[in-house]
This record gives C-alpha cells, sequence and structure tokens, in this order.
C-alpha cells in the first residue's frame, strides 16, 4: 500500500501534498430498556488526498484506489484557485510502523459474547422499578491507517477503541431524571469488564435523583468533582487554546497571551496524545506528526496552545502534533487529545472543609462562547460546616473561564481521566476520541442557576 501511494506522490505537482487511507471494522451492540435494538459488524475503507499550494489547500476523497493520480490532480486544481498568506511549519520526516498488539483484542471476542455482556449491565440498569427506561450499548472500531507524504513521511498505524454506555432514565409522575456513564478507552477488551458497580450506580443515582430539591440561585464555592473540572478544561479552556480559535479571533489572541498569569501556582493544566490506554491517544495525528505533551498553563501561566503545522508556521511556533479528522473524509483541524488539570496536594476533606457550599458532580454537558461558559452537574450536595449534606438537582455553574481558573484556591491530588464513547465536535466533525480529566478542585464565587 504505501509503495502504491509513494508512487502517485511522484506526479505531485504543487508545494506539498500528502495521502491518507483507512481501513475501519468494528461492532455495535444496543439495547433500548429491553429490547435489541442494534447488533451489528461494520467494515469501511476510504482515502483523501490533501495539496498545499501558495498557502491554498485542496481536498479530496475517495472509496477505492483506482485513479488515485486523477484525484490528486483534481485536489492540486483546488489548491492552486485559492492563494493566501500561508505556509507549513516545517518538521521531520517519519518512517514507522505501530502494529497493534493487544491480548485482548475486542475482534478476537466473539458477537455473542459481547451481546451476552451488553445484556447483563442492561438487566442491571434496569433494576429498580422506577427506571422507566434505558439504553446502554457497546462499540468497538479498528483503524489501520496508511500515510504518506512528499516530504518523506511513510507511516503505517494500528489502533483500537472499545467502550460501553449506560444511560438510566427514572420516573416518578412528571419528575424524570438521568443518570448515565461511559467507560472505555484503547486498552482493548479488558476495559468494558466487570463494570457492574457502574451499572449499579448508573440506576440507583437516577432513582436517588428523584429525590433530590432544586439548588437555590446564588454564588457558592464549589467543590468540582474530577469529571466535571474535566469537563470545564476541555470544553472551557481546552478549545480555547486550539490555535486556530486563537489566530482566528483578535480579542482571543489579546487573552490568549503567553506568559499571562491564569491562576494560582499549583495550577495547571496538560493536553496530552500519549498516555497509552486513553480514548485520547494516538500515536501520530493526520499530518503524521508525533503526538507530545503539551502544557497549556504551566504553574498558573499560559505557556502554550495546541497546533497544526499550518497554525504553528502562522504563529512562529512549534507544532503539537494536534491536527486531528475523525475519519478520511474530513481534513484535520486543530484538536484536543487527553486535556487534564494536573493533580495537587489537598485531600477530599481538606477541599469540603468550608462553611457552606455546593459539591458538584458530572456533567450533563454544557455550552460556550468564547470564554463564557455554562455547565449542567448531573447532580450536587449542599455543603455545610465542612458536611456532605443534602442532595441538589438543577446545578447549573456559569461564568467567565478567566475569572474561574483564577478563582480556584485548592486542587486535590486524586487525578482521575475519563474517556468512554462518544467524543468531541468542532467544525462539522463528531465524535472525535478524546479523554479529560482532573482532581477534585475548589472554586470561589461560582454563580449558581436554581430556584
Amino acid at each position: 500500500m504505501i509503495e502504491e501511494l509513494k508512487r502517485v506522490l511522484e506526479k505531485c505537482g504543487v508545494e506539498y501534498a500528502e495521502i491518507r487511507v483507512e481501513e475501519r471494522e468494528g461492532t455495535a451492540i444496543y439495547y433500548s430498556g429491553k429490547e435489541l435494538e442494534i447488533a451489528e459488524r461494520k467494515r469501511s475503507f476510504g482515502g483523501c488526498i490533501r495539496t498545499f499550494h501558495k498557502g491554498g489547500w485542496g481536498f479530496v476523497t475517495f472509496n477505492k484506489l483506482k485513479d488515485l493520480e486523477d484525484w490528486l490532480h483534481r485536489s492540486e486544481r483546488q489548491a492552486k484557485t485559492m492563494k493566501r498568506e500561508s505556509g507549513l511549519a516545517p518538521v521531520k520526516p517519519v518512517r514507522d510502523k505501530v502494529r497493534l498488539s493487544l491480548p485482548d483484542d475486542p475482534r478476537k471476542v466473539p458477537l455473542e459474547e459481547k451481546h451476552e455482556l451488553v445484556r447483563k449491565y442492561n438487566q442491571i440498569v434496569m433494576g429498580h422499578e422506577k427506571i422507566q427506561t434505558t439504553r446502554v450499548g457497546y462499540e468497538d472500531t479498528f483503524i489501520r491507517r496508511y500515510y504518506v507524504n512528499t516530504e518523506g513521511t511513510e507511516i503505517v498505524e494500528e489502533r483500537v477503541y472499545s467502550g460501553v454506555r449506560m444511560v438510566a432514565t427514572a420516573v416518578d409522575g412528571t419528575n424524570v431524571q438521568i443518570s448515565f456513564d461511559s467507560v472505555g478507552g484503547t486498552q482493548g477488551w479488558n476495559s468494558v469488564l466487570g463494570l457492574e458497580d457502574v451499572a449499579e450506580r448508573v440506576c440507583k443515582e437516577a432513582v436517588e435523583m428523584l429525590k433530590a430539591e432544586p439548588v437555590d440561585a446564588g454564588v457558592y464555592t464549589v467543590v468540582v468533582d474530577p469529571q466535571l473540572a474535566g469537563v470545564f478544561a476541555h470544553e472551557a479552556f481546552g478549545h480555547l487554546s486550539e490555535a486556530d480559535h486563537i489566530y482566528e479571533n483578535e480579542r482571543i489572541r489579546e487573552i490568549m497571551k503567553l506568559g499571562t498569569r491564569f491562576g494560582v501556582d499549583e495550577l495547571s493544566i496538560v493536553d496530552d496524545g500519549t498516555i497509552k490506554g486513553e480514548r485520547g491517544y494516538y500515536p501520530y495525528d493526520d499530518e503524521g506528526v508525533p503526538s507530545r505533551r503539551t502544557y497549556l498553563i504551566k504553574n498558573g501561566i499560559l505557556v502554550g496552545r495546541l497546533h497544526s503545522r499550518e497554525t504553528a508556521y502562522k504563529m512562529g511556533e512549534e507544532p503539537t502534533g494536534n491536527a486531528r479528522a475523525i475519519n478520511f473524509a474530513y481534513p484535520p483541524i486543530v484538536r484536543m487529545s487527553c486535556t487534564f488539570i494536573e493533580p495537587g496536594d489537598k485531600t477530599f476533606e481538606e477541599l469540603t472543609d468550608i462553611e457552606r457550599g455546593i459539591y458538584a458532580i458530572g456533567a450533563y454537558g454544557g455550552q460556550t462562547e468564547l470564554e463564557m461558559f455554562t455547565f449542567s452537574a448531573r447532580r450536587g450536595y449542599l455543603i455545610e460546616k465542612g458536611k456532605i449534606t443534602k442532595l441538589l438537582k438543577n446545578v447549573v455553574l456559569t461564568g467567565n473561564v478567566f475569572e474561574t481558573l483564577r478563582n480556584i484556591d485548592a486542587i486535590g491530588n486524586d487525578l482521575k481521566l475519563y474517556g468512554g464513547l462518544g467524543g468531541c465536535g468542532k467544525g462539522g466533525q463528531f465524535p472525535l476520541p478524546v479523554s479529560d480529566g482532573a482532581p477534585h478542585i475548589r472554586i470561589r464565587n461560582v454563580v449558581i442557576g436554581g430556584k
């Protein structure tokens, strides 16, 4: 395959060209309530050619290797129609083969065994009379990618993702509450085994939330659990660290000036695509650049951002290996990998040693608009004189990300990373496999919506 792609690139008539070819296969099994909704295996094959000439890009996709030279020339014509000031930051050519070596490769597990696992988890999630419906599923995806470019990079890389998602909906009259969790990554089949306790917790939490009281609106000191803090790191700050956003927005470019203090000395935020086993792990991005560990904030100071080769050129910085696409049908854009807040030294008991506050747990999701954010916690608890007391619902956190970073006054020692199924969305590309995480953190002066 590589030799054939190299032969095509020898016909290149522009500054730069690359070809990416992907072979994919996977499994999806889902229950909706008592009904088996999906049980299927999928295969796909396709590729793309991307060319660059005098600042202009060309991009075409294909699903057969026939007539690749014609597709190359079509992409070249596209690139030549667009002329602007741009370029590509230099990187060293790479020649590598990354073969998958897992003792429990999910492709070797029979479909019947995967189905039995999902059926078992679904039965556990349905284990209470107030659970009206469930959505429980398993997915795995194997990818073999071939990548070559005109600078001499040649990569054959294999990846695998597997994960489980569990959702429970509890109903009591007009009171409807949802709980969910998702577990998985690139470790293999073992990552989805032994999750009976997760299924039981999803069921239990949905039922418990039927008795939760609405939170009183106000300004609180909030202790945020690792999952919600990880979502904050990803959604509220990670996207602002993607260099295409920064370069294209003059206001954000001024705010995100390297060397600016954004928090206490203990605060460090990292994007790291090299952590094996995590859903956000990958050896090379979709420009053939090695993934790496990139500090965004270190000891409270903004020190870095995430780049493609083009954004690195525009901003006079180094590529970080963060040009990613969800599949061959899309060109790579600047994306995160595994984004997290590094641990501090505080215990949970020290974090909650406050007169009055809220303990916010999990994330339903949220919205971000530049530096403003709104996140909904899955549930919360009132903190009174250092004790976790009343169960709360409708806990919605809002604010300015930069003010919130400055208001982080304590960081826990219990870092956790999360992946599972789903992923990140940007530029019409969803879901991109990513991870995020954090330790527990404490934030002063958080605006909480409520009654």
